[in-house]
């Protein structure tokens, strides 16, 4: 029965499948012939299966969840190799092309006739294993990187005005931890036990904590009862709480007791160096919500409003960073996002910026300060190369 279903929903995936199986075959047709005998055979059987488990581990959870935990985390760990595998590829490709082409301009001239050096094949040989071994090298520190508990990365966010008893406000943040099918309820616990650790003020959680439904996790995302600060743990939805099933999950964490804010906002009355200050904590949903609910556009105005005028803070916690220009619209101090994951792994890490206007770290719009994190966790494979989690412990002082 389960095969027979498995069959039934090919033709919907079959697209995914067959870019995939081109993709592999590229790699396969570019190195292959250039590597010794031992290492071709190898890569080939890696190839071919890595063609079917990648797109497999992309829709197990929606349509093959019969096929295990073990093929999932089979397939994303072929994802993460191959990621790199065809990068490489072509940044080898492209270095044969250029050559190529200086030697055609080089040939016309008198005297340089014959076969350039680099057309040798004991350097084909070398730079096809040269890219296997770096692509397997970058996917194991990658894989060692991604699996660590985040670092804690303490940043200081100097605010114009900040009234004394405000000075040195902590938050800890963590995003993008992505609960689902390789991370689970003992990565989370790790992270919620650093945080207690760091004694701060407030815990924000900016969005993408999950990759799945309720029933499927629930038990593993229960650490975050245990999270502990002075005025409570905040959270907005990112654009994965809505793919996982957003109104569930709200709920789901309201029982945790963490405050859940939809385009709006709490004061906190804070007492510091013997005095005391409100703060304002505002939250918006994901910058995509409405294509999944109209009634959660986002929306920063609005999450602001009644707000009381003389708050020594407001503070946004919005999970993509370009909310960032609704929100200097709005007022607001700071602004603490997500999503981006630092890139996650190079290359990617290089073209976030067409998608997003930061990156990573603190940045200023005009008179609002925006920090994103690169995340505490990951999405997809199993692999941080450039773009090391974080979990941000971010303290407020007074501007000079």
């Amino acid at each position: 029965m389960r095969g027979h279903r498995f069959l039934k929903g090919l033709p919907a995936v079959a697209p995914l499948f067959l870019v995939s199986a081109l993709l592999h075959a590229y790699v396969g047709w570019r190195l292959l012939p250039a590597l010794p005998a031992d290492p071709a055979w190898a890569l080939g059987v890696l190839l071919a299966a890595s063609a079917w488990l990648t797109p497999t581990a992309l829709l197990a959870r929606r349509r093959h969840r019969h096929l295990g935990p073990a093929l999932v985390w089979a397939g994303l760990l072929c994802m993460g190799l191959f990621s790199s595998l065809f990068v490489l590829t072509l940044a080898r490709d492209a270095v044969w092309l250029l050559a190529g082409l200086a030697d055609a301009l080089i040939s016309v001239l008198p005297g340089t006739q014959g076969a350039a050096p680099w057309q040798g094949a004991p350097l084909q040989h070398a730079s096809a294993l040269a890219v296997l071994l770096a692509a397997t090298l970058v996917t194991a520190l990658g894989f060692l990187n991604a699996r660590r508990t985040a670092a804690v990365v303490p940043v200081e966010v100097p605010v114009a005005g900040l009234p004394p008893a405000l000075h040195g406000f902590t938050v800890a943040q963590i995003s993008d931890v992505h609960v689902g099918p390789t991370i689970r309820h003992g990565y989370l616990q790790r992270i919620v036990d650093t945080v207690n650790r760091l004694g701060a003020d407030m815990v924000a959680v900016t969005g993408d904590l999950v990759d799945g439904s309720v029933a499927q996790l629930g038990a593993h995302v229960a650490p975050l009862a245990g999270l502990r600060s002075r005025h409570g743990t905040f959270f907005v939805t990112g654009n994965h709480e809505y793919y996982s099933g957003a109104h569930a999950w709200i709920e789901a964490l309201r029982r945790l007791g963490l405050t859940v804010l939809m385009n709006e906002h709490v004061v906190l009355h804070h007492d510091g160096d013997g005095q005391a200050a409100a703060l304002v904590v505002a939250g918006v949903t994901d910058w995509s919500a409405h294509h999944f609910d109209e009634a959660h556009r986002s929306d920063p105005h609005a999450a602001i409003a009644g707000a009381p005028p003389d708050a020594g803070v407001r503070l946004l916690l919005a999970h993509q960073p370009r909310s960032a220009a609704k929100a200097s619209e709005a007022g607001f101090d700071v602004q603490l996002s997500g999503h981006t994951h630092g890139g996650q792994f190079w290359p990617w890490n290089l073209f976030v910026r067409f998608q997003q206007p930061f990156t990573a770290g603190l940045h200023r719009l005009q008179d609002l300060w925006v920090y994103t994190s690169r995340g505490t966790g990951y999405w997809g494979p199993p692999k941080r190369f450039g773009a090391p989690s974080e979990i941000t412990l971010l303290t407020l002082v007074a501007a000079a």
